[in-house]
């Protein structure tokens, strides 16, 4: 098969992604845009099969059809809580694809080179596509590519390959950790190791010189001094970012994964990696930038690991938290004309949004008003609220972002938060010292009437206390978020 079919198949898979890209921005046209993305995609893996350079069909249907055997047991077991965690684990194989190629494309430049050498010829060429023949017929697929480039050729593969495995390493690395803090396995605390940001430096810096010790040796070994410096500054970044900045790393690590499948690529000359690889990774860093304009961070403060802990002591909370049944909140949702569901991780751990669709079903049906404000950041992937919103087919215009609802809340009668903690903290407008001081929450206080429904008193994935739960307008539901939920639908009329 010639280069034409596969141009063109990478053509059409790149303009399916960019509108699966586009599709996924509005609730209704998502389930449209995956499967424009999961088109393109079998359309770019079939177009590589039959391709210039096919070849080990075998291997490559024997891991096709593992990884798709593979795919489909995770997509089974995963529920929507675990969201976050596998997302982040799919970036960090991403970014061990990039090393590995990264590897590989060092490792055949050596294997040309060699051969030539035996031939006693000189590489890299001197022109372009003048490769001695007897050489060429040598090699197949990428090997037989980098036969035929010239020496400045060669430096600039070599300038993708490094800045490839550089990208991967930390991508790879930094995305084991946050699936771990995701998952519960390591502590969500920022954690950083005695010399914090200058051991980050240090590592930078020895990832630069092995960039210069590489192109004037050619060598592995600084290529895998640069990966050790790199795996460690990925492990260590992560490590240092404290549990309310989840959301903005899984965020960030996605759009370093797309830049490392960008420089897979430019590596392969693989025209559709770049594409994708590219719109990722923009799509990934606006939404970073996005996420950290919703919480009044700068993405540098956020990336190094410089938000999580608190500037001096935080302030005094006065009162205590009150507790209340499911009577006295049917009771009070009975009186109130006007409600305000505030969803948060905790919903998602209790798998309640279907009994809170039902909730708002009923309370509907009642002629109350019943709205529901997200917060951009809030459960710990970009969007998991509203996913969980529309698969319980919560009306889409009832879900309100923050900056659409938050004027309302002084008419509100009810406000229901569930599971939600950092993004209704009033310690982020009024206590300087606290670690989310500046960003901007759901003002649910200035409701009427503010229900919690809560586990029980901790602080939480974050660890900062919220002083909404000791305000005099404030009950603690506690329980089960789907449970208490549950106990609230017969006693509504």
């Amino acid at each position: 098969m010639d280069f034409g079919f596969t141009t063109a198949a990478y053509v059409v898979a790149a303009v399916l992604f960019i509108l699966s890209l586009g599709g996924l921005s509005g609730q209704e046209s998502a389930k449209r845009a995956v499967w424009y993305g999961i088109v393109g995609m079998a359309l770019a893996v079939f177009a590589t099969l039959i391709g210039p350079g096919a070849g080990l069909w075998l291997l490559s249907l024997i891991l096709i059809a593992a990884g798709a055997v593979a795919g489909v047991y995770v997509a089974q077991r995963v529920q929507m809580t675990e969201m976050p965690q596998l997302v982040a684990a799919m970036h960090s194989l991403v970014g061990l694809a990039a090393v590995f190629v990264g590897l590989n494309a060092h490792i055949e430049i050596g294997r040309v080179a060699e051969a030539y050498a035996a031939a006693g010829l000189a590489f890299p060429l001197a022109e372009a596509g003048k490769p001695d023949p007897a050489v060429l017929d040598q090699f197949r697929g990428f090997a037989a590519v980098v036969a035929k480039k010239t020496g400045v050729e060669i430096t600039i593969l070599r300038m993708e390959l490094f800045l490839g495995v550089l990208i991967g390493a930390i991508t790879f690395t930094g995305s084991v950790v946050a699936f771990g803090k995701l998952a519960g396995r390591l502590s969500s605390a920022a954690e950083k190791l005695p010399g914090g940001h200058l051991l980050n430096a240090g590592a930078a810096a020895i990832a630069f010189l092995c960039l210069i010790w590489y192109f004037n040796t050619g060598g592995f070994l600084p290529l895998f001094l640069m990966t050790l410096a790199a795996l460690f500054v990925g492990y260590h970044l992560i490590m240092g970012i404290g549990g309310a900045d989840m959301p903005v790393v899984v965020s960030m690590l996605n759009s370093y994964s797309g830049w490392a499948a960008a420089a897979i690529g430019f590596s392969l000359g693989n025209d559709l990696l770049i594409v994708v690889g590219a719109l990722v990774g923009s799509s990934g860093a606006i939404l970073s930038y996005i996420m950290c304009k919703a919480m009044n961070r700068s993405f540098i403060s956020v990336i190094l690991g410089g938000f999580g802990g608190t500037t001096g002591p935080a302030q005094e909370i006065e009162g205590e938290m009150v507790p209340i049944d499911s009577a006295g909140v049917a009771a009070a949702l009975e009186d109130a004309q006007s409600v305000i569901i505030i969803p948060g991780y905790g919903m998602a751990v209790a798998q309640a949004q279907q009994s809170v669709a039902e909730l708002t079903r009923k309370l509907r049906a009642a002629g109350k008003e019943v709205r529901f404000a997200i917060h951009p950041v809030a459960g710990r992937l970009p969007g998991h609220m509203n996913v969980l919103l529309a698969e319980a087919k919560v009306p889409y215009d009832i879900v309100m972002e923050m900056d659409e609802i938050n004027a309302d809340f002084p008419e509100t009668d009810v406000a229901i938060v569930i599971g939600s903690n950092d993004i209704v903290n009033p310690a982020a407008q009024d206590d300087p010292n606290s670690p989310i001081a500046g960003m901007p929450v759901l003002e649910v206080w200035k409701a009427k009437q503010v229900f919690v429904s809560k586990r029980g008193q901790g602080t939480g994935y974050s660890g900062i206390e919220n002083p909404l739960f000791f305000k005099e307008n404030t009950r603690m539901f506690y329980g089960d978020a789907k449970a208490s939920v549950d106990s609230l639908l017969p006693q509504l009329t």
